[in-house]
């Protein structure tokens, strides 16, 4: 059986180790990355970032769901075509150029 991806039901929080996580709409509860050492402010100012971001990413979900029904087929499966995606973006990522905040 094919594994889907998790979509976040809820934005992100901070648990009480620390770490940002969300709820899944499976219901159970991800860790996305170990919070850094940080005060409330800092804490504040990120997840404050984190919800201004909500519609965009909204939007790229939707742009990668559709690419995804675009590409996946008999000769690549919806699995495989994930897998392309996610590394064909961290690449290009890493290697492109910085916006300005």
């Amino acid at each position: 059986m094919e594994e889907q991806p998790i979509t976040p039901h809820a934005g992100p929080a901070f648990d009480a180790e620390g770490n940002l996580t969300y709820v899944g709409d499976d219901g159970r509860r991800y860790i996305v990355a170990a919070m850094p050492d940080a005060d409330a402010q800092q804490v504040d100012l990120l997840m404050e970032r984190l919800r201004s971001g909500n519609a965009l990413f909204s939007r790229l979900e939707l742009m990668a769901r559709e690419w995804l029904h675009q590409v996946s087929g008999a000769d690549l499966d919806r699995r495989a075509a994930l897998a392309l995606l996610l590394t064909t973006l961290e690449t290009a990522l890493e290697d492109g150029e910085e916006l300005e905040p």
